[in-house]
């Protein structure tokens, strides 16, 4: 394998959180008797809504405040929570649509290697974690991209930030993931060792174009 080869990592958003307000009082119990596929948690104060197009679920207080989760990309996550605004419209609240952000996503991608945990917390400590008793994963922090990381020994790992974090995710390239690599190279054979080391330089070579795959497939 060419250690100069690009490596196409699947990236993969699976929810991206926002938020929004209406600068207008919401009566709870009117939208939960009057509403669609609605959720009235009177004891918390808040119903939850759903939406079918895009797949999304708010969760309304009465102050205006909302929350949408379930979204795949900014641009779903903003087309539901303007619909969401409609639906509040049309049962007669003075809705205007304000101070939307993305305020977290999740997103996954696997690499094309195993990771042996041990050594590659013992290599990234302070930032790295990992109590297998308790969870099988590392738990790898980036305080200045207010970033969280969960890493498996597959190769999976799972990207919690917000969406600068997208945008800023360059900086996990080498350092990161050529730790990994080093992690899972083999020591049955020289050969398949070399041959290891090669899948794991192309991989940490591929994940420098993590950024910009998250990125455009925000967008998507």
């Amino acid at each position: 394998m060419d250690a100069d080869s690009d490596v196409a990592l699947d990236i993969l958003i699976t929810n991206v959180v926002c938020v929004f307000r209406t600068r207008c009082h919401l009566n709870l119990r009117k939208i939960a008797l009057e509403g669609a596929n609605v959720i009235y948690k009177r004891d918390v104060g808040k119903v939850l809504m759903k939406l079918r197009k895009p797949r999304i679920t708010a969760t309304i207080w009465s102050s205006g405040k909302i929350i949408c989760t379930g979204a795949t990309s900014e641009e779903e996550a903003k087309f539901g929570a303007r619909r969401l605004a409609r639906s509040l419209q049309k049962l007669g609240f003075q809705v205007i649509f304000t101070d939307f952000k993305v305020v977290n996503v999740l997103a996954v991608c696997n690499m094309p290697f195993e990771i042996r945990l041990p050594e590659f917390t013992k290599n990234n400590r302070p930032h790295a974690s990992y109590e297998p008793e308790l969870h099988p994963a590392v738990c790898y922090r980036i305080k200045s991209l207010r970033a969280t990381l969960q890493i498996f020994s597959t190769g999976s790992i799972t990207v919690t930030g917000n969406l600068d974090l997208m945008h800023t995710c360059s900086e996990l390239h080498h350092s990161l993931l050529m730790d990994a690599a080093l992690s899972c190279v083999g020591s049955r054979s020289s050969s398949s060792g070399v041959l290891h080391a090669h899948m794991a330089v192309s991989a940490a070579h591929g994940l420098s174009v993590l950024r910009t795959q998250l990125y455009l497939q925000t967008f998507e």
